[in-house]
């Protein structure tokens, strides 16, 4: 079994696996916000709560106040609460400002299911799966054992259907590296894996090595060849790369805007 490369080797992999990914799409997507046809209900992300479909907008304005756990959400003049009835507060002004223009994006119906921001955040305030942070990482980890991208990276070969084992020096590097997160981003981290389905693309991402656009398009290879070779169905295959993208790209904010202490200085949110 070769050792496991060092993290400076793996970045130099993605050039070619992108390559890999221009050529089969050599034909550009149809923008999906011009279907007619009913779109279908997104999957809810996994480990985190299943909101509601949609309910209708309750309240006019939208705005962030400082307490004295952090930064709230008010609606109208209600405080934003958890499903678990907690008070929604979260660490930095910038995460705040995000999860209130969530809101307050929303017309006469507000769709739960677009409001990822706010689902991470509900996940990390309740913690329904009552996992500490070992835990969060173990679970996290698990996912190098399919991680096909690991596997073009020729770590070792192997006859077993489950593709070659890795190596354990490089299991425990990325646990040391996950472990200088906090909670609320290893939350992020397992939601965009969770969509990626790639540990190696996640970290990619997050440290500014590829864009959203080149992580979803590099997870979607085996999909995207058999859409080349079968046809694409429009209005299911362009939702579905429209709605990867913009939860990859939601669960990327939030771990940035979790690892970072930042103060927003400018009221964005006044009229």
């Amino acid at each position: 079994m070769r050792s496991p490369r060092p993290l400076g080797m793996m970045w130099r992999i993605y050039p070619r696996l992108r390559d890999r990914g221009r050529g089969l799409l050599s034909r550009s997507s149809s923008d999906p916000t011009a279907s007619v046809w009913p779109r279908p209900t997104p999957r809810p992300p996994a480990r985190a709560y299943v909101p509601p479909t949609e309910r209708k907008r309750f309240y006019q304005n939208v705005s962030i106040s400082q307490g004295e756990g952090g930064f709230e959400i008010n609606l109208d003049h209600r405080k934003l609460k958890t499903p678990q009835a907690k008070l929604f507060t979260v660490p930095s002004e910038a995460l705040a400002i995000a999860v209130a223009t969530e809101w307050d994006s929303q017309q006469d119906t507000i769709k739960f299911y677009t409001m990822h921001l706010t689902t991470l955040c509900n996940t990390s305030l309740d913690n329904p799966t009552q996992r500490n942070k070992d835990q969060l990482i173990r679970a996290t980890v698990k996912f190098l054992d399919t991680d096909t991208i690991w596997y073009g990276m020729e770590i070792g070969s192997s006859t077993s259907i489950m593709g070659p084992s890795i190596p354990t020096q490089t299991r425990e590097a990325l646990t040391s590296h996950l472990s200088s997160y906090n909670m609320w981003a290893l939350q992020g981290i397992e939601f965009i894996v969770a969509q990626l389905k790639s540990m190696l693309l996640t970290l990619g991402l997050i440290d500014r090595h590829l864009t959203v656009e080149q992580a979803v398009l590099l997870s979607r290879l085996e999909e995207e060849y058999q859409i080349q070779k079968w046809g694409n169905i429009e209005w299911a295959h362009d939702y579905e790369l429209q709605e990867l993208r913009a939860r990859t790209a939601a669960g990327t904010l939030f771990v940035h805007l979790c690892s970072e202490s930042s103060t927003v200085k400018h009221k964005l949110l006044q009229e």
